[in-house]
Protein backbone atom coordinates (compact mmCIF):
# COMPACT_ATOMS: atom_id res chain seq x y z
CA UNK A 1 0.00 0.00 0.00
CA UNK A 2 0.96 3.44 -0.48
CA UNK A 3 0.68 6.20 1.75
CA UNK A 4 1.77 10.08 1.44
CA UNK A 5 2.70 12.35 3.64
CA UNK A 6 2.86 16.77 2.76
CA UNK A 7 3.30 18.99 4.81
CA UNK A 8 4.01 22.45 4.57
CA UNK A 9 6.86 23.80 7.51
CA UNK A 10 7.84 27.41 7.66
CA UNK A 11 10.72 26.57 10.88
CA UNK A 12 11.18 23.00 11.24
CA UNK A 13 8.73 22.17 13.35
CA UNK A 14 5.82 20.77 11.37
CA UNK A 15 8.48 18.53 9.55
CA UNK A 16 9.99 16.90 12.60
CA UNK A 17 5.90 15.64 13.22
CA UNK A 18 5.51 14.99 9.51
CA UNK A 19 8.65 12.39 9.99
CA UNK A 20 7.25 11.09 13.04
CA UNK A 21 3.76 10.32 11.18
CA UNK A 22 5.62 8.84 8.39
CA UNK A 23 7.41 6.77 10.74
CA UNK A 24 4.47 5.60 12.29
CA UNK A 25 2.75 4.30 8.92
CA UNK A 26 6.15 2.61 7.68
CA UNK A 27 6.47 0.72 11.46
CA UNK A 28 3.40 -1.69 9.73
CA UNK A 29 5.53 -2.66 7.01
CA UNK A 30 3.53 -2.95 4.98
CA UNK A 31 3.55 0.36 3.43
CA UNK A 32 5.49 2.88 0.93
CA UNK A 33 5.59 5.57 2.72
CA UNK A 34 6.10 8.94 0.80
CA UNK A 35 7.30 12.15 2.72
CA UNK A 36 7.35 15.06 0.67
CA UNK A 37 7.85 18.74 1.80
CA UNK A 38 5.06 21.23 -0.52
CA UNK A 39 8.14 21.88 -2.31
CA UNK A 40 8.64 18.77 -3.53
CA UNK A 41 4.90 17.02 -3.74
CA UNK A 42 3.36 16.77 -7.39
CA UNK A 43 -0.23 16.29 -6.76
CA UNK A 44 -0.60 13.83 -9.85
CA UNK A 45 1.35 11.24 -7.67
CA UNK A 46 -1.85 10.83 -5.54
CA UNK A 47 -3.85 9.44 -7.77
CA UNK A 48 -1.56 6.08 -7.12
CA UNK A 49 -2.30 6.33 -3.53
CA UNK A 50 -3.80 4.01 -0.78
CA UNK A 51 -3.99 6.97 1.61
CA UNK A 52 -2.89 10.63 1.91
CA UNK A 53 -1.94 12.87 4.86
CA UNK A 54 -1.31 16.64 5.17
CA UNK A 55 -0.40 18.54 7.65
CA UNK A 56 1.05 22.40 8.39
CA UNK A 57 1.70 25.12 10.89
CA UNK A 58 -1.71 26.66 11.84
CA UNK A 59 -1.83 30.59 11.33
CA UNK A 60 -4.99 31.61 13.46
CA UNK A 61 -6.95 28.58 13.11
CA UNK A 62 -6.25 28.00 9.78
CA UNK A 63 -4.31 26.36 7.30
CA UNK A 64 -0.68 27.86 6.24
CA UNK A 65 -0.44 29.19 2.91
CA UNK A 66 2.05 26.67 1.36
CA UNK A 67 -0.41 23.79 1.91
CA UNK A 68 -3.28 25.95 0.90
CA UNK A 69 -2.28 26.33 -1.86
CA UNK A 70 -1.12 22.92 -3.00
CA UNK A 71 -4.36 21.45 -2.20
CA UNK A 72 -6.15 24.16 -4.69
CA UNK A 73 -3.99 22.14 -7.30
CA UNK A 74 -6.12 19.25 -6.30
CA UNK A 75 -9.36 20.41 -8.93
CA UNK A 76 -8.30 18.04 -11.71
CA UNK A 77 -8.44 14.79 -9.40
CA UNK A 78 -11.53 16.67 -7.25
CA UNK A 79 -13.20 16.66 -10.88
CA UNK A 80 -12.65 12.98 -12.19
CA UNK A 81 -12.79 11.26 -8.55
CA UNK A 82 -9.52 10.76 -8.75
CA UNK A 83 -9.56 10.76 -4.70
CA UNK A 84 -12.60 9.57 -3.80
CA UNK A 85 -12.57 6.46 -1.07
CA UNK A 86 -8.66 7.01 -0.29
CA UNK A 87 -8.23 7.24 3.20
CA UNK A 88 -6.97 10.81 4.39
CA UNK A 89 -5.86 12.01 7.82
CA UNK A 90 -4.60 15.58 8.86
CA UNK A 91 -1.80 17.32 11.45
CA UNK A 92 -0.66 20.37 12.54
CA UNK A 93 1.47 22.22 14.98
CA UNK A 94 0.90 25.70 16.62
CA UNK A 95 2.69 28.30 18.46
CA UNK A 96 0.34 28.43 21.42
CA UNK A 97 -2.16 26.98 23.51
CA UNK A 98 -5.56 27.30 22.46
CA UNK A 99 -3.30 28.96 19.18
CA UNK A 100 -6.61 27.31 16.92
CA UNK A 101 -5.04 23.58 16.68
CA UNK A 102 -8.69 21.46 16.54
CA UNK A 103 -9.76 24.67 13.88
CA UNK A 104 -6.76 24.29 11.38
CA UNK A 105 -7.18 20.14 11.84
CA UNK A 106 -11.05 20.98 10.81
CA UNK A 107 -10.12 23.09 8.27
CA UNK A 108 -7.13 20.41 6.97
CA UNK A 109 -10.00 17.83 6.82
CA UNK A 110 -12.73 19.94 4.82
CA UNK A 111 -11.06 19.77 1.27
CA UNK A 112 -10.54 15.62 1.84
CA UNK A 113 -14.62 15.44 2.54
CA UNK A 114 -14.56 17.52 -0.85
CA UNK A 115 -12.69 14.55 -2.24
CA UNK A 116 -14.84 11.75 -0.78
CA UNK A 117 -12.11 10.47 1.21
CA UNK A 118 -12.19 8.36 4.29
CA UNK A 119 -11.16 10.20 7.16
CA UNK A 120 -9.16 8.61 9.97
CA UNK A 121 -8.49 10.43 13.46
CA UNK A 122 -7.56 8.85 16.60
CA UNK A 123 -10.13 7.56 19.08
CA UNK A 124 -9.68 7.58 22.41
CA UNK A 125 -8.60 3.91 22.71
CA UNK A 126 -5.30 4.81 21.41
CA UNK A 127 -2.98 5.18 24.85
CA UNK A 128 -1.18 8.53 23.03
CA UNK A 129 -4.80 10.26 22.52
CA UNK A 130 -4.54 11.12 26.10
CA UNK A 131 -1.80 13.94 25.87
CA UNK A 132 -4.11 16.30 23.32
CA UNK A 133 -7.60 14.67 23.32
CA UNK A 134 -8.25 15.63 19.79
CA UNK A 135 -10.33 13.03 17.40
CA UNK A 136 -9.28 15.23 14.57
CA UNK A 137 -6.24 14.37 14.28
CA UNK A 138 -2.67 15.15 15.55
CA UNK A 139 -2.24 19.08 16.67
CA UNK A 140 0.66 20.01 18.69
CA UNK A 141 2.16 23.26 20.55
CA UNK A 142 5.68 24.23 19.85
CA UNK A 143 5.96 27.29 21.93
CA UNK A 144 7.72 30.58 20.17
CA UNK A 145 10.62 30.68 20.46
CA UNK A 146 12.05 34.05 22.86
CA UNK A 147 14.19 35.23 20.14
CA UNK A 148 14.81 34.58 16.37
CA UNK A 149 18.45 33.37 17.46
CA UNK A 150 17.21 30.77 19.91
CA UNK A 151 17.13 27.19 18.29
CA UNK A 152 13.66 26.25 17.35
CA UNK A 153 11.22 24.65 19.96
CA UNK A 154 11.17 21.34 18.21
CA UNK A 155 8.37 18.56 19.11
CA UNK A 156 8.47 16.84 22.48
CA UNK A 157 9.16 12.96 22.75
CA UNK A 158 5.39 12.68 23.86
CA UNK A 159 4.14 15.02 20.75
CA UNK A 160 6.16 12.65 17.90
CA UNK A 161 4.48 10.04 19.62
CA UNK A 162 1.23 10.69 18.87
CA UNK A 163 2.69 11.64 15.42
CA UNK A 164 4.18 7.88 15.26
CA UNK A 165 0.38 6.88 16.53
CA UNK A 166 -1.48 8.63 13.82
CA UNK A 167 1.32 7.08 10.77
CA UNK A 168 -0.07 3.40 12.44
CA UNK A 169 -3.76 4.22 12.41
CA UNK A 170 -3.96 5.31 9.35
CA UNK A 171 -1.41 2.44 8.33
CA UNK A 172 -4.10 -0.14 9.55
CA UNK A 173 -7.08 1.10 8.09
CA UNK A 174 -5.63 1.44 4.74
CA UNK A 175 -4.70 -2.12 5.23
CA UNK A 176 -8.16 -3.10 6.30
CA UNK A 177 -10.15 -1.27 3.60
CA UNK A 178 -7.70 -2.11 0.92
CA UNK A 179 -8.06 -6.05 1.83
CA UNK A 180 -11.99 -5.17 1.22
CA UNK A 181 -11.26 -3.64 -2.11
CA UNK A 182 -9.32 -6.40 -2.97
CA UNK A 183 -6.03 -4.36 -3.42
Amino acid sequence: MNIYVVYDSEDGHTEVLAQAVAQGAAESGEADVHLKSVDQADVRELEGMDAIIWGCPGHFGTISAGLKAWIDKLGYLWAHGKLVNKIGAVFCTTATEHGGIEMTLINLITPMLHHGMIIVGLPANIPENVLYGSYYGVGITCRLEESPDDPPNLPTADDLALGRALGRRVAEVTSRFAGKRGG
